[in-house]
Parts: structure tokens; C-alpha cells; sequence
């Protein structure tokens, strides 16, 4: 749980701003102290969050407030995303067609659909990972180019981004270290991993690509992040395995006590004492924090 105080410096608002947001609009702390004081849950800041995000693109605060409400009810209840008469594999393909056209606006247009269907791990798993996979075979296929599959990857990078900030981070929680081992670089998959570890409750540490094994070992024993409770890696091909395994046995002899998880389409050649995280962001980010839930202090 966070005080105002706490919340305001998560979430870059001051605390003047929080309660003017929750005096004009309904919008804040579901809770609060005997004394009356206000407490923000995770999902309180993950409202905020997303309120704030709004109104960065533009939106005026009252619509923001409403967009926010309509976005976190409809959050992980529908089964299946809500198309106009598309498919994912009709997205898919209109994806990489986007991208060989570098079609920006349509891009924008394409994501804003998709993200907006459903929760953010259901079009994770469903949509996002899978088209990923096959524009990298559109471009090895040489359907489309490299400044068309660059256009699509730090658009995704954006929006991915935002949602991991948006979800806001539970200090409370255990803390995980999240990155690639050396000379890994494809990433999208790990940062949507990591989202919903923050969406499950979790506090992340986001490392990103290509961290020396040295400075896995630093971060996972450095004071400042002593508490550091699992370390999540991930082999997104058979070549980054060799490197997941040095960086896995490296933390172990360095933290015996640490919890290591890997993920990625490459996950089943990490060290068998790894906890695999399966194939989908979502089971994965839950099945991790029941893992840490029972794990001894």
C-alpha cells in the first residue's frame, strides 16, 4: 500500500494533483487509513497511471477520467478481443502489410484497436507475440524491410512502455530483476513480460538487452536492491541459450538463495533448477507470483 506522498512520486503527479483528480472526477485511493488518511493499492496507481497517459496524449481530464473507468472494468473480463469483422490473423497480416508500406497513421490505428480490445495480457498472448514472430519471418522472407520492421518495434517499444509505467510499481511486493543475458537483444517479449508482472502485483527492476553477466551479479547483490527476490531472464533464440546459462549459474553461486525464471521461445535449454515460465505472458507473470507468494522470506 502506498500514502499520498508515495503514490505522487510513483506516479510523477503531485500531491495537490491527486486529490483535485479525486475530488472533481472520482478518481484515487479506494482506501484510507482510520485516521482518514489515504491508501493507493496497485491497482489504484495502474488507474492513476493510465489517467495520467491520457491526458499526456491529449485528452481532457474528465474524458480521460471516463476513458480510464471504461478501460480498467472492461480489464480481463472479456474472453476475446471485440474485432470490426477482422481476426487476429486478418491483424497479423494487415501488420506486416503496414510495415512494407511504413503506413504509420494505420499503424497507430492497427495498435489502438488491438490494445483497446481486451486486457493487456490477452492481447499479448493472443495478438501481439504471435505477430511479432511473424513479421521477423515477413523480414527474413524479405516481404518487408528494415526500416519497416524497425517503424513497427519502437512503436510497440512505445506502447509497451507506457503500459509498464501506466501499472505503476508495489514496493511492497517481491522485487524481480528482469533483462537478457549478453548479446541478447530481442526484448519486446521480455518488456511485455514484465508489464504484466507489475499488472500481477509484483515489483520489477527492468535491466532491458544485452546486461553483462558481471552486471546481472551486481544488480542482484548491490544493497540498494538487496531485497531483489528472483531474477528473470529470457532466451528469445537457441543462441542466446549458452548465455542464459552462464548468467543463470553465475547468479546462483553468487545469490544460492535467489530465485531464477526464464522465458522465451528458447527457455527449455536454461539450467533444469530454472523456473520456466511457459510461453505466455500472462500465466507466466501469475505463475511467478505464486511461486514468490510461498517462498520463504
Amino acid at each position: 500500500m502506498y500514502t499520498i506522498k508515495r503514490a505522487a512520486e510513483q506516479l510523477g503527479i503531485s500531491e495537490s494533483t491527486l486529490r483535485a483528480w479525486e475530488r472533481r472526477y472520482g478518481v484515487g485511493a479506494t482506501q484510507r487509513t482510520e485516521s482518514g488518511y489515504r491508501l493507493y493499492d496497485g491497482r489504484d496507481l495502474q488507474a492513476l497511471g493510465l489517467m495520467r497517459a491520457l491526458i499526456d496524449e491529449g485528452w481532457p481530464a474528465q474524458a480521460a477520467a471516463e476513458e480510464m473507468r471504461r478501460r480498467m472494468s472492461s480489464d480481463d473480463r472479456r474472453p476475446a478481443p471485440v474485432h470490426t469483422g477482422a481476426t487476429d490473423g486478418d491483424d497479423t497480416a494487415a501488420l506486416i502489410r503496414i510495415a512494407a508500406a511504413l503506413d504509420a497513421p494505420a499503424l497507430g490505428t492497427l495498435l489502438d484497436q488491438q490494445f483497446s480490445a481486451a486486457s493487456f495480457e490477452a492481447v499479448a498472448d493472443r495478438w501481439l507475440l504471435p505477430a511479432l514472430h511473424a513479421l521477423g519471418v515477413a523480414w527474413k522472407d524479405q516481404q518487408i524491410t528494415v526500416a519497416g520492421e524497425h517503424m513497427v518495434a519502437h512503436a510497440i517499444t512505445r506502447r509497451l512502455s507506457a503500459a509498464y509505467d501506466a501499472a505503476g510499481d508495489n514496493l511492497m511486493a517481491p522485487r524481480l530483476l528482469i533483462g537478457l543475458p549478453p548479446g541478447a537483444r530481442h526484448e519486446l517479449g521480455l518488456l511485455a513480460f514484465a508489464t504484466a508482472a507489475r499488472r500481477a502485483g509484483l515489483s520489477t527492476i527492468y535491466l532491458g538487452a544485452d546486461v553483462p553477466t558481471s552486471e546481472w551479479i551486481t544488480a542482484a547483490t548491490t544493497g540498494a536492491v538487496g531485497d531483489v527476490a528472483c531474477a528473470v531472464l529470457a532466451a528469445p533464440t537457441e543462441a542466446d541459450s549458452s548465455a542464459v546459462r552462464e548468467t543463470a549459474d553465475a547468479l546462483r553461486a553468487a545469490r544460492p538463495d535467489l530465485l531464477v525464471a526464464v522465458g522465451g521461445s528458447a527457455q527449455e535449454f536454461a539450467p533444469p533448477w530454472c523456473v520456466k515460465l511457459g510461453h505466455h505472458v500472462g500465466p507466466g507473470a501469475a505463475l511467478l507470483a505464486e511461486r514468490l507468494a510461498v517462498r520463504p522470506a
